[in-house]
């Protein structure tokens, strides 16, 4: 393990013991394998239920969608900005924290992990008595996040997007990555490519949308999550953009933990009739 990792992982125990002392019994962890129907390969998805955990109360749940490269364990053991914040205010709500592989290591939310995230979801409705989906992440997980929350708007109750991008028709980089993961080049298939950028389709944001950016981003650059940012507000919906003009490929501890607080506190109610 290197240095780095060792810390990571070492500040990661520590944040657990601190939150075990402050809350009670130790939040429980569990790294799940499920058969995916789409294709019938194993799968996985990490699943942290909040401390004192009722199985007979309702928890609201933050789906978590980590970066190129990375797989589920990144947005629950990385010490990292982007995912303290979301580990932090999902165990300030007591919501069920789901952190998915989604085809790691190269996902970007295509068909398939666009599948296995829906039959997650069907899952942990069926395990759990669910509130509100919330989904979020960093990078390519910032990207997925508002493409699933695009294709699947009946399901997310809110969505908080960390230095993403809305629009792979244009995005130059991880091209093969992208492909293989779309089922072909946006040459090939670019309806494929519109249907999973953000930007197309902002009707589809009836949920409050988090969003955070660096204008010296250049990994992933912020134009396109901009630009649905202002045409989400031209249409009244509710959005927060956090926009750093100095920062690059990043979000901070304190920006990511707003929009993720923003989306929670913007979203309708549960109607317990359903």
């Amino acid at each position: 393990m290197s240095r780095t990792r060792f810390r990571s992982a070492t500040t990661f125990l520590a944040c657990l013991v601190m939150a075990t002392a402050l809350l009670g019994d130790a939040p429980q962890l569990e790294d799940i394998v499920f058969q995916a129907e789409c294709d019938q390969t194993e799968q996985r998805f990490v699943q942290l239920l909040p401390a004192d955990f009722q199985p007979d109360q309702t928890h609201d749940v933050l789906i978590a969608l980590h970066g190129h490269g990375s797989d589920r364990w990144q947005f629950v053991r990385d010490a990292r900005d982007e995912c303290r914040s979301a580990r932090d205010v999902a165990a300030k709500h007591r919501m069920i924290y789901v952190s998915p592989d989604y085809r790691a290591k190269t996902s970007w939310m295509g068909p398939k992990a666009e599948a296995d995230l829906v039959q997650i979801i069907r899952d942990l409705k069926k395990r759990h008595r669910i509130g509100g989906l919330f989904v979020t992440g960093g990078s390519m997980g910032g990207t997925a996040a508002l493409t699933f929350a695009a294709l699947h708007p009946d399901l997310i109750a809110g969505v908080a997007s960390m230095n993403g991008t809305a629009n792979l028709l244009e995005y130059p980089n991880f091209q093969d990555a992208i492909s293989a993961s779309f089922g072909g080049t946006k040459a090939a298939i670019p309806d494929e490519y519109k249907k999973r950028s953000a930007e197309y389709w902002p009707e589809k944001f009836t949920m409050p949308v988090g969003i955070t950016t660096g204008g010296k981003d250049t990994l992933v650059p912020p134009d396109s999550v901009e630009r649905l940012a202002g045409v989400l507000k031209q249409l009244d919906r509710k959005v927060l953009l956090i926009r750093r003009d100095s920062t690059g490929h990043q979000t901070n501890y304190e920006d990511g933990v707003a929009i993720l607080e923003f989306v929670i506190q913007n979203a309708k109610p549960l109607d317990v009739a359903k």
